[in-house]
């Protein structure tokens, strides 16, 4: 239920950041937010306790949007967030949106885990091959995993792409095995 909730908000949130034309800027500050909303337990207190009344809460949550300078769209979506009782759905609702842009605007998450660490040269090639494979813009994130030997492994969605020297090695002895 909590899922779905979440998709509903971060589906809202997708719909004005797109009319306004702020996705970034909207995913940016969510990101933000989120991020000082969960490292500050006295935020989270305040804002969470039923005895503090909305105004009060919407005056610490416009001071602190002045300072982090966030998008008004993500200042009013806090609003409603507080207002409703939903922030400990807020990391929910942030990942949910994240998706829920990416789906959008045609972006593919990709994790990259390779034997050793890549160039910036590597790192877009790679991207650019699987950008012409998926046809759609590929948002990666790479990681390092040294038990892979050598190569790499690429997850986009739920394909998996493994390329690791690990992999081809099982795969050699599976036919010799078989033979």
């Amino acid at each position: 239920m909590n899922e779905a909730v979440a998709r509903r908000y971060a589906s809202a949130l997708a719909d004005v950041a797109l009319e306004q034309i702020k996705a970034d800027k909207v995913k940016a500050d969510l990101s933000a937010f989120v991020e000082g909303f969960y490292e500050s337990a006295d935020l989270r207190n305040f804002l969470e306790t039923p005895s503090v009344g909305p105004e009060l809460k919407h005056k610490v949550i416009a001071k602190i949007s002045d300072e982090m300078q966030l998008d008004p769209a993500v200042r009013n979506f806090v609003f409603l967030i507080v207002d409703h009782r939903r922030t400990e759905l807020l990391r929910e609702i942030q990942q949910a949106f994240g998706e829920e842009m990416n789906a959008r605007l045609g972006i593919a998450e990709a994790r990259i885990t390779s034997a050793g660490v890549l160039s910036e040269n590597e790192k877009s090639q790679i991207t650019a091959v699987l950008e012409r494979r998926t046809g759609k813009k590929i948002e990666a994130k790479f990681e390092e995993d040294k038990s892979l030997l050598g190569g790499a492994v690429v997850r986009v969605g739920s394909t998996v792409y493994d390329g690791s020297v690990r992999e081809q090695l099982n795969r050699l002895r599976e036919r010799l095995e078989a033979e």
